[in-house]
């Protein structure tokens, strides 16, 4: 992707001045007449989002003025900047005052020219931003770059994001970083003892696969992500209405967004010894399909009743997280776009987290705030553990009742993991329904840049 960034050596850049209703009576004076009075003929008031060029004597643009939220308000969105790639025109500009957080303007300009053109032509914005100072512009880029590539996965639709091209997609990352690449796929699942990764892909034309690289100096922190990637989920045969099948590409979100973390590790160069760890498959329907109240065994070795076929994100996390397990990280971290539930209670721009570490969770808050990449944590709440017990089996993944299903997810998955020095889960939704400043509808880079920002401070 080309840079929306240039240097300061580039012709003299439009300046942009940002303004809150409550200063734009200050800034308004400090404007050339004439600019006043084309302010004022267009009723320019400074509200959040607003935007007007102003024209030079010669009929060019030069000024541009761009309304921001107080900074004290009740819905302050730091994000608020990643408008102004779509309403600019043409040109090279430059910040001619401070927003509230000029780095995360900076990173909300550059989210906000994303463009997904895989399908029909979309050019991007044919604006360029000169850095403000004091901004990283390589750690900016970094962002967008792992951001792109899960936003890109997620859109891509399910016919040409299968299991296979997934891992093409781990793959070619790897290679670019110099990780080292395995997959195992298909029937080697079964031989290889990841039972419940080839129970959920096994009814599915294209075989399941579970993605594995490494990368660091195997002398650092170990620290390892699993990510969800289930390519398209139609339910199995406890099938989904086709209104809830409707976006189910974007369930391959908790990989696209492992994918997107591991690349920003790997270019920033965190010293740590990193390991990713995707199941990758489609839970489809056919006569080999899983079925409710089947029994499957685990990697670790406890035996799982199905109880709803649609519960199969929680199935190959857990065989993958074994896996992970068995290494004893240092941090284990797991994202999938796992449960309903959590969207009932959280929405879809607020991802719950949950760990026992208690460092871990407040570094994630405090980061995930920071980065302006909400994230909330929710309990794994003892009390409720026993309702994953089976009669048949030592679990079931999907107990009956529907309360609590995001907790109770997280509670399944936690039977799977205790060798790890900490663990992370976090039930992320990889979608955004409709366009916001720096996200356009569609795939999501979700979880990622608040857990990397941690991560740089602990590695880097």
């Amino acid at each position: 992707m080309s840079s929306l960034f240039v240097t300061a050596t580039e012709p003299a850049a439009i300046p942009i001045s940002f303004v809150t209703k409550s200063g734009w009576e200050s800034l308004c004076a400090t404007l050339p007449p004439a600019a006043q009075r084309f302010a004022q003929a267009h009723g320019y008031t400074g509200k959040p989002g607003q935007f007007l060029a102003l024209p030079t004597p010669e009929g060019d643009i030069g000024h541009a003025l761009f309304g921001l939220d107080e900074a004290d308000a009740r819905a302050h969105d730091p994000f608020r900047a990643g408008q102004l790639a779509a309403l600019l025109p043409a040109g090279t500009y430059r910040f001619a005052n401070a927003p509230h957080d000029t780095r995360l303007a900076a990173l909300a300009f550059a989210l906000g020219a994303y463009k997904f053109s895989r399908y029909r032509k979309a050019e991007p914005p044919a604006v360029k931003l000169v850095p403000p100072d004091g901004v990283d512009v390589a750690a900016i880029e970094r962002i967008v770059i792992a951001a792109t590539l899960a936003r890109d996965l997620i859109n891509t639709p399910s016919n040409d994001m299968g299991p296979a091209e997934l891992a093409d997609a781990a793959q070619a990352l790897a290679q670019r970083f110099g990780a080292t690449f395995t997959c195992i796929v298909g029937e080697d699942l079964v031989t290889q003892n990841f039972p419940l990764i080839h129970a959920v892909g096994m009814a599915a034309t294209r075989a399941p696969r579970l993605i594995d690289f490494t990368w660091g100096d195997p002398a650092h922190p170990k620290v390892t992500l699993v990510g969800k990637g289930v390519c398209f989920d139609t339910g199995g045969l406890d099938l989904k209405p086709s209104s809830a099948m409707l976006i189910m590409k974007k369930d391959m979100g908790g990989a696209a967004n492992v994918l997107a973390l591991a690349s920003m590790i790997m270019d920033a160069k965190l010293k740590v010894r990193l390991r990713v760890l995707i199941p990758a498959v489609e839970n489809a329907v056919a006569g080999n399909a899983m079925r409710p109240l089947d029994v499957f065994p685990s990697r670790k070795g406890p035996t799982v009743e199905i109880g709803n076929t649609d519960a199969e994100g929680r199935l190959v996390l857990a065989d993958a997280l074994a896996l992970a397990d068995e290494e004893s990280p240092d941090l284990l971290i797991d994202l999938g776009t796992l449960t309903g539930a959590a969207r009932v209670a959280l929405g879809p721009d607020l991802p719950p987290y949950y760990t026992n570490d208690e460092a871990l969770a407040q570094d994630v808050a405090r980061c995930a705030k920071v980065e302006n990449d909400p994230l909330w944590r929710m309990p794994l709440w003892p009390a409720y553990d026993s309702w994953l017990d089976s009669k048949l089996a030592n679990i079931n993944n999907a107990p009956s009742g529907g309360f609590a299903g995001s907790i109770t997810c997280a509670l399944f998955l936690q039977r799977f993991v205790e060798s790890a020095k900490s663990w992370l889960h976090v039930d992320i939704y990889g979608w955004t329904p409709k366009s916001k400043p720096a996200r356009p509808e569609g795939g999501e880079c979700q979880a990622a840049r608040a857990i990397f920002a941690l991560l740089s401070e602990r590695y880097g």
